[in-house]
């Protein structure tokens, strides 16, 4: 065999054997990443128990402080609702003189519709108002034994033919209103002992849409301050965890264990708290709304589009939210613990 052969032969057997080095330095490495990982999850599930005062104050608050900004976000989305459905049901009544006919509502309901703002216009002749008034009083046999032939014609003659609307924007009525006080035709017929109800139901509106706006501005500095008590409670716990294992980790240090080891078991110490706290405020939420929501619909609170999403399969998301949000604010508070004092240690 020549010399080249033979440093051909030599090259291939290098080549064969540094990808063999490669390939068990590989396996080797992702075999330590995993082992290295491990350890980091025993010594922080270690450090959950040793701590387990602190690690149970630090997970009620952190719950609390869950169940507060779900709290807050619940009151504002079914207040907001609450007023939009209250909104969407509001009519506005105009009251024409009695026997205003068919005919004229009919040129009134056209003039109307030329606002932009009008979703719908329903009319009622004093004849049908009769026929309403009616079928409310159906169950009153007092009322009903006293409506004689003259007794009708007279109740006709005295009720006001209406035009009720419906509007897109009921903030926004200044159109409306301007045509009513200065069109002609609606002048002529408009009923002058009873006004058109424009402002019904708006206190209750203006009412509600404050309270959504208090409940979501005092839910955030609620939540703010437990999530300040919170971080603080967990400061606290991983410097006391940091105090009682520094010798522990000098001698870490010494040995040459890299940073993220020795921070890691403090962050997943922190992780699991905010596990433990997602769990049990996703669980006091979930049930504690279901419990109220019969009570806070009698009040006639729209609370559906909760009940939706707390009925079906994203519950489960919920579930995942208040986990993953406690896991962010226990690293988030650990991480700024563990720069703070585990340099000191």
């Amino acid at each position: 065999m020549t010399e080249k052969e033979n440093k051909g032969e030599k090259e291939k057997k290098l080549k064969k054997v540094s990808k063999s080095s490669l390939r068990t330095m590989q396996k080797t490495r992702n075999r330590h990443v995993i082992r290295e990982k491990a350890r980091i999850m025993k010594y922080g599930t270690k450090g959950f128990g040793r701590n387990i005062w602190l690690s149970s104050a630090a997970t009620i608050v952190m719950a609390i402080t869950l169940i507060i900004l779900f709290v807050t976000v619940v009151a504002s989305v079914i207040l907001t609702n609450t007023a939009e459905m209250m909104k969407d049901k509001i009519d506005i009544t105009i009251y024409f003189k009695p026997g205003t006919s068919e005919e004229t509502l009919a040129d009134l309901t056209a003039e109307i519709e030329k606002d932009p703002n009008i979703k719908t216009v329903e009319t009622s002749t004093s004849e049908v108002e009769y026929e309403k008034f009616l079928e409310d009083n159906a169950g009153s046999d007092d009322i009903l034994n006293i409506l004689d032939e003259e007794m009708e014609k007279l109740m006709i003659s005295k009720m006001q033919s209406t035009m009720r609307i419906k509007v897109h924007d009921v903030d926004n009525l200044d159109s409306i209103r301007e045509l009513v006080d200065t069109n002609s035709l609606f002048k002529k017929y408009l009923d002058e002992e009873k006004a058109p109800t424009y402002d019904v139901n708006q206190a209750q509106i203006t009412t509600i849409t404050s309270w959504a706006r208090i409940a979501r501005t005092g839910g955030i500095i609620l939540a703010a301050v437990f999530l300040v008590i919170s971080v603080l409670i967990i400061f606290s716990t991983i410097r006391m965890a940091i105090f009682s294992r520094r010798e522990e980790i000098y001698m870490m240090k010494l040995v040459g264990a890299d940073k993220s080891f020795i921070r890691g078991p403090f962050l997943v110490e922190a992780e699991i708290c905010g596990v433990i706290a997602g769990l049990v405020a996703a669980t006091v939420s979930c049930f504690g709304f279901k419990f109220l929501s019969p009570k806070l619909a009698g009040y006639g609170i729209n609370v559906d589009s909760i009940n939706e999403i707390l009925g079906s399969d994203r519950l489960i998301l919920v579930y995942l939210l208040f986990i993953l949000a406690g896991i962010i604010i226990g690293r988030v508070s650990a991480r700024l613990a563990v720069s703070k004092y585990l340099n000191k240690a």
